[in-house]
Order: structure tokens, then sequence, then C-alpha cells
């Protein structure tokens, strides 16, 4: 049984839906059996107006450009490639001027949720660009495609598919007109939906989550970090040096922290500053220098709630080595303005 408001808003969402797409032609996902038996179960399952969905669905297209850009992730490149995309002056001077712009936003979301605020400006400027690249694909485009065309993660994709009709109805928003990336994120911290739903926050204080809202979005981003666990102040990774060839033999699958520190020596591994005091587990990393060239990293339990955003850990390393240059760009020129 729905309550009032639950039915208000169904009746608002499918009065959006109606008038979006009533001169749509039909699309690719029209009639489709698959596409049928999904709105049948959204429908039941959720309450939603089947004809409604049916007749959202009837202008919805398949993007060939979507299989395309799913097949060749950047996360392919080796590590020596794929930092440059990240780890360069725009992104470096653009997160001070985000920070600067933002600097009390980001205070309060680093006091509130207790995570450090370079991370958060970091995760956006990976992301986003500080909201400047936030996605071409229109999400419904984008979810129904890799929902019902892309076998590998279909049954991954058509999920986030119902949480994002779900969401659009809580929020209510227009579903027809929601951009985002080719997998279906969204926002200044591209976020899927389900983790629209799950983590992100009304941080300004206005009546809704809107994840394009600079304030709202570092909101949800230090809460989403909150959430998966990070600790304050605590270490992310530190650089190693290998000696000998034990170090091989360390398990190296995963960015979760399985390794006993007192492994590290006897198989050669020691940071290249600092302790690890206090610590009982790591992860061993290794990437890619340079053609035939390697660097090794001792991750931390921070270093893995970075993966809890995006699972690649170069993905992770670039958030932490971006998060290191912003904040230290942002003393220097703090510094430099006190002159």
């Amino acid at each position: 049984m729905l309550c009032r408001t639950a039915v208000v808003g169904l009746l608002l969402w499918v009065s959006t839906v109606a008038s979006a797409v009533a001169a749509a032609a039909r699309g690719d996902y029209a009639e489709r059996a698959e596409v049928e038996a999904f709105i049948d179960r959204v429908s039941r399952k959720h309450g939603f107006d089947a004809q409604a969905l049916r007749t959202l669905f009837g202008g919805v297209r398949r993007q060939d450009s979507i299989l395309k850009a799913i097949s060749r992730p950047a996360e392919a490149k080796p590590w020596y490639q794929y930092r440059r995309i990240f780890l360069n002056p725009d992104r470096i001077q653009g997160g001070v001027r985000f920070w600067n712009e933002h600097a009390d936003t980001i205070a309060r979301a680093a006091r509130e949720y207790g995570v450090d605020p370079e991370i958060i400006v970091a995760i956006i400027g990976v992301e986003t660009l500080y909201g400047k690249r936030t996605g071409r694909y229109r999400v419904l485009d984008a979810l129904a495609t890799l929902g019902f065309d892309y076998p590998k993660r279909g049954e991954f994709f058509r999920g986030e598919l119902e949480q994002f009709l779900l969401l659009t109805r809580e929020e209510r928003m227009d579903p027809t007109a929601i951009k985002g990336s080719y997998a279906g994120a969204m926002g200044m911290g591209q976020f899927i939906p389900s983790s629209y739903r799950a983590y992100a926050v009304d941080f300004d204080g206005d009546g809704r989550r809107d994840l394009w809202d600079a304030e709202d979005a570092i909101g949800s981003v230090a809460n989403y970090f909150k959430r998966h666990g990070w600790k304050a102040d605590a270490p992310v990774a530190v650089e190693a040096r290998v000696e000998g060839k034990a170090f091989r033999e360390l398990p190296r699958k995963g960015t979760k922290p399985v390794v006993p520190v007192s492994m590290l020596a006897s198989h050669g591994v020691r940071p290249v500053s600092g302790a690890l005091d206090g610590v009982s587990k790591v992860v061993f990393l290794e990437y890619d220098k340079g053609p035939a060239r390697k660097e090794y990293w001792i991750g931390f339990d921070n270093f893995y709630v970075i993966t809890r955003y995006n699972r690649s850990p170069l993905y992770a390393m670039a958030v932490y080595q971006l998060s290191r240059e912003i904040a230290e760009a942002r003393t220097k020129a703090g510094r430099s303005g006190a002159r």
C-alpha cells in the first residue's frame, strides 16, 4: 500500500513521463520481450503505472557508442598513461580554485562527516573536472542500452535502471531529461542511481538532493566516504622500495588490506618514508611507472575506501596523489598571498 505522499509523487511522475515522451518516435526498446518483462516486474514491485513505463521505454534509444566506451575504459591503460589524465596543472589548479570557491561548504562537510577536505575535492576533480564534464548521455538510454544489450553486466545495469526509475519518482525528476556518463553515473560526483538513493544528501537544505549543485555534491561525496569507513587524518598509501625477489610472493589480488605488516620486511618491502606503527594489515600495490619499469606502494584502509567509489587501484592512486597535489598547491598559494 502506497502512502499518500508516494501516490502524489507517482501521479506527478506519470504525468511528467507522459508529457515528455508523448510525441517521441518509437524507440529501440519498444515491444521487446525482455523490456516488457522488466516493466511488468518493476510495476508490480514498486507500484509504477505499467502503461506509463511502456510509453517511457517507447522513446528510449540504444546507444552503440556506449557499448564501445564500456569496452575500453580508461582503467585499462597502464599507470604511467592513466596518471597523466588526472595529475596535470588543469586538475591541480582547478582543484585549488574549486576549494577556494567552496571553502566554507568543504570545511563543513569535512567536519560533519570526518573526511579529509582534499579527498572530497580530488574525487570531484577526477570524476567531472569540478563539474565541467558531468556526462552527455541520457541516463535512461545508457542504462537501458547496458541493461538489455550488454549481457556481460546486464543484470547489474537492469538493477540500476530500476533504481533510476525509483530515484526520478522520489526526487520528482524528468527521467527523459537527465544526462550522465555512459554508465549512467550522474552529477558532479558521478553517483550511479543506487548510490544516489543511498548516499546523496541535501547539504544546502533546499529540500532536494541535487548532485549537479556543488553544495549537495560536496556533502554527498563526504557522506559516501564516511559510510564506507573513511578515517580522517589516517594514512592512505606510502611508496615502498623492494629488495630481492621475495616480494613477488606477496598477495596482490584486490585492494583490501590482507597482507600482515610483519610479512613486508621478511619479503624485502619497506616504506620509503615513515613507519607502519599501529597498522596490522596492508595491501601491496604494483604500478607500471614506464615501459619495463615498476613502482611499489603500500596501501592502508583509507586506500581501500577510495576503491569503494571505483574498484580500480589506478583510480584510487590517482585520487590520492591528486588530493596531495591540490593540498600542497593551495598551501603554497596561501603562503604566497600572505606575503
